[in-house]
């Protein structure tokens, strides 16, 4: 199976480019434990609750001002934290598109697989990333804020148009809502595994099963049929309802 090869490959990539940006200078190696510290409080705490100077404190710096002199700002450190994994994960995928494209014709559950499993490499590391990107997710509202941060996801970019040549029949809009579902489902799904895995639980199932399933589950999803609604209009409730009743939380 070629799944379990990718994900090995991912694993092994994932470990070398991490431990070559952890080799670098006194100030990168700063600054990438403030990355590090920012990423694991955000995750515990949210984005917005964590005061920035408890940052410096957390990783032990005595300037109380020392991520400002770093990053800036609250939202420049959240784009360096999501575009410093954010490019580990993409130099897996590009490899393993590339070994994809080699191979011919893909399939649905192809480009599926090449944006689950660099996600699911971070699963291997001692980080928070799933974590924090679960919590940018529901208190950012998805994915859409990454678009004008300068995130490196060629590979993802190019994932989505492919899609669309795979199932011509779907209409547009539904394409992006089923990939943004994609995408955030598979964020918070690892985030759970990992919690779970952190805190010596069972997952019921080997890892690796796991993944595949989500990978047929997530390809199941973007494969089914568009409904009456599929243009992108909003589906009315049904006739008689009396409006501002049977509402739900």
């Amino acid at each position: 199976m070629h799944a379990a090869a990718d994900r090995n490959a991912g694993l092994a990539l994932n470990r070398r480019l991490a431990s070559r940006e952890r080799a670098n200078s006194r100030g990168d190696a700063t600054r990438l434990d403030l990355l590090m510290t920012a990423e694991q409080l955000f995750a515990q705490h949210g984005i917005e609750a964590v005061p920035l100077r408890d940052i410096g404190i957390a990783a032990g710096q005595k300037n109380h001002a020392v991520v400002q002199y770093h990053f800036g700002d609250r939202e420049s450190l959240v784009r360096e934290v999501i575009a410093f994994r954010a490019s580990l994960s993409e130099r897996v995928r590009v490899e393993m598109f590339a070994d994809l494209v080699s191979r011919g014709q893909p399939q649905v559950c192809d480009l599926v697989r090449v944006f689950v499993l660099p996600l699911a490499a971070h699963l291997e590391e001692h980080s928070h990333y799933l974590a924090f990107m679960s919590r940018y997710i529901t208190e950012r509202g998805g994915y859409r804020g990454l678009e004008s941060m300068g995130i490196p996801s060629t590979t993802v970019n190019t994932l989505r148009p492919l899609l669309g040549r795979l199932l011509p029949g779907h209409p547009v809009p539904v394409l992006d809502e089923r990939w943004l579902v994609v995408m955030t489902s598979t964020i918070h799904t690892l985030a759970r595994y990992q919690a779970v895995l952190v805190s010596g639980g069972d997952l019921g199932s080997p890892l690796e099963t796991l993944l595949e399933d989500l990978v047929r589950f997530l390809t199941a999803g973007l494969e089914a049929p568009a409904g009456p609604e599929g243009s992108g209009g909003a589906q009315r409730p049904p006739a008689g309802r009396a409006r501002g009743r049977g509402k739900t939380a």
